[in-house]
């Protein structure tokens, strides 16, 4: 079995920065892949790995074909390394969590009109119970890769249910999810019990950002029953129908955190469950992985998932 030294038997005037480089390069594997974490310049980043070379008389990363791979003890010590820099960082994480009362950060968070509705008034009241003077953007859903704003530090976190998400991202899941239907009170799919053949007699409302006026109820219904529903409109948001269906046999399918959060009598509506299951919807909460250790940064998700947990309690699949 292969032995392996311990740091302080091979490296002598180390500080955190140069551990946390050498944390990230044998994880990483490669250069600039280090620097893009490390938000500094491959320039600086292949600095670090002289000054690690020289303190530890070993060269970290050797090259291999065209990738470089790290060496056996740049391996050996990264479980090591990785303790000593989370220690660190949790010391460095007391003393900033100790003074958010007195700081005044700026979080933004991109998600979709139906998460902001829901959790943008919970999340801030259970921030500023900790950080009176903080501050939540909330940014739209936008065309473009979901992840790329967290690359480029312009986002903090993204909710959502995107697919659209490179693999070093983060995520935790913040809630699981199903559609139903949502109609006028009185509606005559409501005399019976619903089947997919009752369901296919009425024109339906599509929410769609994106244009789309198709997904998995079309599926269900075309290749499990060889059934087509009728789309009468498509519209980006629930928003600006919700207070008009009353006064329509229209039918629009929504998440059930949605329709758990309208006002269903007053508007004289209910709601129904689809009479088949339908792929679940999961949203999570992602970051870039150079947050991981950002002790404010850790605070925020660890709060927005703990709001989440409760806003979405009654919504679960």
């Amino acid at each position: 079995m292969r032995q392996t030294k311990s740091i302080s038997g091979r490296m002598k005037g180390y500080d955190l920065d140069l551990l946390r480089s050498l944390q990230v390069l044998t994880e990483e594997e490669s250069v600039s892949r280090a620097a893009r974490r490390m938000k500094m310049s491959e320039p600086a980043m292949s600095r670090q790995l002289a000054k690690l070379r020289t303190a530890f008389a070993d060269p970290i990363l050797v090259q291999a074909g065209r990738q470089m791979l790290p060496s056996a003890f740049a391996s050996g010590i990264l479980s090591q390394v990785q303790d000593l820099v989370r220690q660190a960082d949790s010391l460095l994480a007391t003393r900033a969590l100790a003074n958010l009362a007195s700081m005044a950060p700026t979080f933004t968070i991109r998600a979709n009109d139906l998460v902001i509705a829901a959790l943008a008034l919970p999340l801030l009241e259970a921030l500023k119970q900790e950080c009176p003077r903080c501050e939540v953007i909330w940014a739209p859903e936008l065309d473009a890769a979901a992840s790329d704003p967290l690359r480029d530090g312009g986002v903090d976190l993204y909710i959502g249910a995107t697919d659209l998400m490179k693999p070093e991202i983060r995520r935790q899941t913040v809630l699981r999810d199903h559609m139903r239907g949502l109609v006028r009170k009185g509606h005559p799919i409501l005399a019976a019990p619903v089947t997919p053949e009752s369901l296919v007699l009425y024109d339906y409302i599509s929410v769609s950002r994106r244009g789309r006026a198709r997904g998995p109820i079309d599926w269900m219904l075309q290749n499990q029953y060889g059934l087509t529903r009728r789309i009468a409109m498509v519209v980006p948001n629930y928003h600006c129908m919700v207070e008009s269906m009353k006064g329509t046999d229209l039918i629009l399918p929504l998440p059930g955190l949605v329709i758990n959060h309208i006002s269903q009598d007053a508007l004289g509506l209910t709601s129904f469950e689809f009479p088949f299951s339908l792929p679940g919807i999961e949203a999570f909460q992602a970051w870039h992985p150079r947050r991981d250790t950002d002790p404010v940064h850790r605070w925020l998700r660890e709060t927005l998932f703990r709001v989440s947990r409760k806003v979405f309690e009654n919504v679960a699949v």
